[in-house]
């Protein structure tokens, strides 16, 4: 009897092998693509425009910092067409939509949009300044909508397209510190499925990458702030480097393909934290029925261990407190 049951279940993986490529979209050639670019003068931003380039994609840099994108454009300009531009993507609507208009014009419409313009900011809740909620919002949120709001007639009017929004891992689980960044990441997944349900019958695909902590200018200037239990629990995992995150993401892109994570505990994240969102292939779907049990259990015992730490470095600090009263 169990060897029945076990050949059912391996003819139905080999099934589901079999026909998934078929309800897969068909993956989007790079080279002579348009692909747009924000935040793309240093990090994680700067590391996908140049994978880009390596596949022969003509590029457009859209950055606040105008210097940074035309140092890119020097280091790259032999392998494809690079258009650098600055304006704050996050600031107004109709800006972007005129500096992306005659992106267009220059190199044709957008077939793949990066919205990789974002900010970071990590303290307890009331310490933030109110205003750092806001201005949050802004960059992470609004800085991926508007751009997006852009170019999406287009894409549908052609009937083709990628749109990439790369959030974080701390837009998967809410972290100590992070009460002003995660929400402005969280958002991005909700704007992601919903666009998704809008745009799929156009053969537009959306991609939601979720970056761990990235040997970027950003994480930098983070952890010049950054409460030690913050630090402590980003110790539990390492650190990528900006290129290692962007082959990734853009294959997932490339691929059409919903989620995109890096390393083991990224694809843990994606699986556990899978809720609603779409699937690409059956496979997919039930990799992560099988997989949420047991990943569901290794979160608890992360959770738990968070909570060890934040629970020991406030008992540190009362006791602290404490001594320094005492002398």
């Amino acid at each position: 009897m169990l060897l029945v049951v076990a050949a059912f279940v391996v003819a139905f993986v080999l099934l589901l092998y079999m026909i998934s490529p078929l309800i897969s979209p068909k993956p989007l050639k790079l080279n002579g693509a348009h692909v747009v670019v924000t935040g793309g003068s240093s990090g994680i931003g700067k590391a996908i425009a140049v994978e880009c380039y390596r596949q022969g994609a003509f590029i457009t840099l859209v950055a606040r910092d105008e210097v940074g994108g035309r140092r890119t454009e020097e280091r790259s300009s032999h392998i494809s067409v690079v258009v650098c531009t600055s304006v704050d993507v996050s600031s107004d609507y109709h800006e972007v939509e005129s500096v992306l208009k005659q992106a267009q014009e220059k190199l044709g419409p957008v077939d793949m949009l990066v919205n990789c313009a974002g900010t970071s900011l990590s303290g307890k809740f009331e310490d933030v300044e109110v205003d750092n909620f806001r201005k949050l919002m802004e960059v992470n949120y609004l800085g991926s909508v508007y751009p997006t709001r852009a170019v999406i007639t287009t894409m549908k009017e052609r009937r083709m397209g990628r749109i990439m929004f790369v959030s974080s891992q701390a837009g998967q689980i809410g972290l100590f510190g992070y009460t002003a960044y995660s929400p402005s990441k969280f958002a991005l997944r909700g704007l992601a499925e919903s666009l998704q349900m809008e745009i799929k019958p156009y053969n537009i695909y959306v991609t939601v990458a979720y970056p761990p902590d990235t040997d970027t200018p950003g994480l930098a200037e983070e952890n010049r702030t950054k409460p030690l239990e913050t630090k402590l629990i980003s110790e539990t995992s390492g650190v990528c480097q900006p290129d290692q995150v962007a082959k990734v993401i853009v294959r997932d892109a490339v691929q059409g393909n919903f989620n995109s994570s890096v390393g083991p505990d990224g694809y843990m994240l994606a699986a556990v934290t899978c809720g609603m969102s779409p699937v690409t292939s059956i496979t997919e779907g039930l990799q992560q029925i099988v997989t949420m049990g047991l990943f569901r259990t290794i979160a608890l015992f992360y959770l738990g261990s968070f909570d060890s730490i934040v629970r020991r470095c406030m008992i540190q600090r009362e006791q602290s407190k404490a001594a320094d009263k005492r002398e």
